[in-house]
């Protein structure tokens, strides 16, 4: 990762093939918006052609461009520089600086060396006294650096550009070559043939690399020496701060019986996976436990450790916590533990389905583990890979893959999803694309056709994708040990999983008898999603056909024709969307059919248990959750939802009801922060067991 030099200083980036222009990059802007700018020009304090002399007088807004021109002066006139003294005062910080000539002073003396074959290097200091001394001066406040003395008198041979070059200040290897270096090296490849493949891959001829091959033998061997050194500490961290998390567990558990944790040990005896849940969070899988989704998308660099989350959505469309594992790697053997954990501290319930990222390691310990739950593969997760993964191959006809695969996406029939998928890949040229061969493996498990009539509870839209990544990112705030992300975990899943009550509107937005019915039935999330379906309900036509089902269509044929059965043996109804089967509400197609049919209200197996009002009462500490049933609540949302209901009558009142309520709220809260904040009597709000 590059750097970010200070503002209005100039990096080089590369020549480019003229030889003569160069590109630079620089820093603009500040910390919270950074953009980097780049320019092929021939900045002022790098001409091509030869450069003026330092001067006595000569004035540069800082010393450190003051030594890039020196040294680039320094360069074309056959020497090399270095910085000599520098010093400071405690009203101008450092206000002197010295820059000398590379052979300046003379080397100190050496002691008489001890080792029989010690090499004698001679030092290539003689004396010179070429030099350029700067001074700081504030001129209006602005600081300035101005050349107070400067000598070009050389006491030595200058050296020719094919010579000068070849000095230890040039001989710099470049962050991109570095790159390549290092993992040519971890490759295999000897010093020499590293040096060869880089004077191949500039088009150069050999030795005229800008450092030399024992340069690149440095920095490999280097390297090596502190990765090793950082490796030896990392690995050192990384087993006490284990040893710390296991601890914390055993407290934990002595503390809360519910707690469950379990781990496993490598070869070396070392922890190896790690995995824990909490009370709550069992509990709360007892009813909302039917879909389940693994999220494994964070790593720790710090500890080499993969995260995954098992979460769950509450009927209150709430992302909930049911239990999480460190894992070393991400193979089948890892994953198969994790599940095999997972269900354990769930007292061995399996989930209907079970929502993951694309990743095969995964699919092959679901397949084991869990035969009988449906594994699907998050749509939005898939679509976030896409371009990475086919906009280079593809070039310019990637939004036409784009397009194709979407419609895909949404084809019903598995037939024509293979017809569909094979004449694509045909037509693009990716039938040897590894990325392909991946999509289409996993194809049971995202593609509609495949999936349509699984229970997902609403779980595979972007709206849940977002809470999720909002949810986990509460643990990985911030750069911290094990023990401390073990207890940011345990507050957010403890906080996110206990049962709340929340004051959300449930206005109506229709006359149908259904849609109140369902008011007092379903919680507010799901209250909504049904009551979405029946307005739009009424844009949709039905006929009725010969074998007594029905063909509803909407009325701009917008959408795809659907048929219905209805049986009224048992209150039976059944739509080729199979939204119901998906999400456990019934769909609109569905609803008009139950209208003509005079229904004014659901059936009961229409309202599913989790998606209730009552689901809220998440049993805690083997008692039930009281909710606050006060009559001034109830009459405090009946006198809400006349306001909102009269004022959405007209405009003006729309208006005004807009203008004026937030003024007479605000008054109301300052009112209520100025009276005391304790009158000996508090008000219960926590959770309270039953009877």
């Amino acid at each position: 990762m590059m750097s970010i030099p200070s503002k209005n200083t100039w990096i080089k980036q590369q020549q480019c093939p003229c030889g003569d222009w160069k590109c630079y990059i620089t820093y603009e802007g500040n910390a919270e918006e950074t953009t980097f700018t780049s320019q092929s020009v021939k900045p002022e304090l790098f001409p091509s052609e030869a450069m003026v002399a330092p001067y006595v007088g000569m004035v540069f807004k800082s010393d450190y461009d003051a030594f890039e021109y020196y040294g680039n002066f320094a360069r074309k006139n056959g020497f090399s520089i270095r910085k000599e003294r520098s010093r400071l005062s405690p009203q101008l910080g450092v206000y002197k600086r010295d820059f000398v000539c590379y052979r300046s002073g003379f080397a100190p003396a050496r002691k008489k060396p001890s080792v029989e074959h010690h090499r004698d290097r001679k030092s290539v200091r003689c004396g010179c006294d070429a030099k350029m001394y700067l001074s700081k001066e504030v001129v209006d406040g602005d600081s300035q650096w101005v050349v107070v003395q400067f000598s070009n008198v050389h006491n030595h041979e200058i050296l020719e550009d094919d010579q000068v070059r070849l000095l230890p200040a040039y001989r710099k290897i470049q962050e991109a070559d570095q790159e390549k270096i290092i993992l040519l090296s971890k490759a295999g490849f000897p010093i020499h043939r590293i040096v060869k493949l880089l004077e191949l891959e500039k088009g150069i001829q050999g030795g005229q690399l800008p450092f030399l091959e024992r340069d690149v033998r440095n920095f490999v061997q280097n390297r090596k020496k502190v990765v090793q050194e950082n490796d030896a500490l990392l690995t050192e961290k990384r087993e006490n701060d284990t040893m710390e998390l296991l601890e914390a567990c055993k407290h934990l558990k002595e503390a809360d019986e519910e707690f469950v944790y379990d781990f496993t040990m490598d070869d070396n005896n070392k922890v190896e996976n790690f995995a824990w849940s909490y009370g709550d969070s069992v509990h709360a899988y007892t009813m909302f436990g039917d879909v389940v989704y693994f999220d494994t998308t964070y790593r720790s660099v710090t500890y080499g450790m993969f995260f995954g989350a098992w979460l769950g959505i509450n009927n209150n469309g709430r992302t909930i916590f049911f239990g999480c594992a460190l894992l070393q790697d991400e193979t089948a053997c890892s994953f198969k533990w994790a599940l095999q954990t997972f269900i354990r501290f769930m007292k061995g319930r399996c989930p209907q389905t079970i929502i993951t990222d694309i990743d095969p390691g995964l699919k092959d310990a679901i397949q084991r583990e869990l035969p009988s739950t449906k594994h699907v593969t998050s749509i939005w997760n898939i679509l976030s890979k896409l371009s990475s993964w086919f906009s280079h191959p593809l070039g310019s006809r990637y939004a036409e893959f784009k397009s194709e695969f979407d419609a895909l996406y949404h084809v019903e029939s598995t037939e024509d999803f293979e017809l569909r998928w094979s004449e694509m890949v045909s037509m693009l040229g990716l039938g040897s694309d590894k990325h392909i061969a991946l999509l289409h493996s996993f194809r049971l498990s995202w593609a509609e056709s495949y999936v349509r009539g699984y229970f997902l509870a609403r779980m595979t839209t972007m709206t849940y994708s977002k809470s999720v990544d909002i949810y986990l990112k509460r643990f990985f705030s911030v750069e911290t040990c094990l023990r401390s992300f073990f207890e940011q975990v345990s507050i957010s899943a403890n906080i996110q999983n206990q049962a709340h009550q929340e004051a959300q509107y449930m206005l109506t937005k229709t006359c149908i008898p259904i849609e109140e019915h369902a008011r007092g039935i379903l919680s507010p999330f799901a209250y909504h999603a049904l009551q979405h379906e029946l307005v739009l309900a009424m844009q949709y036509a039905i006929s009725e056909m010969a074998n007594g089902s029905y063909l509803v269509h909407h009325f701009k044929k917008i959408d795809a024709e659907r048929v219905v059965i209805w049986m009224p043996e048992g209150d039976q109804i059944h739509c080729s969307c199979k939204e119901f089967e998906s999400s456990g509400i019934l769909c609109r197609h569905a609803l008009r059919v139950l209208f003509v049919k005079n229904y004014f209200q659901l059936p009961e197996k229409y309202f599913l248990s989790r998606w209730r009002q009552e689901s809220s009462i998440v049993l805690y500490d083997g008692h039930e959750v009281q909710h606050n049933n006060d009559g001034w609540f109830q009459e405090y949302q009946s006198l809400t939802e006349t306001l909102f209901s009269e004022s959405s009558v007209t405009k003006a009142r729309s208006a005004y009801i807009r203008r004026e309520l937030p003024k007479e709220l605000m008054k109301l809260l300052n009112d209520v922060k100025d009276m005391p904040e304790s009158d000996g009597v508090a008000m219960d709000f926590t959770i309270s067991p039953a009877g």
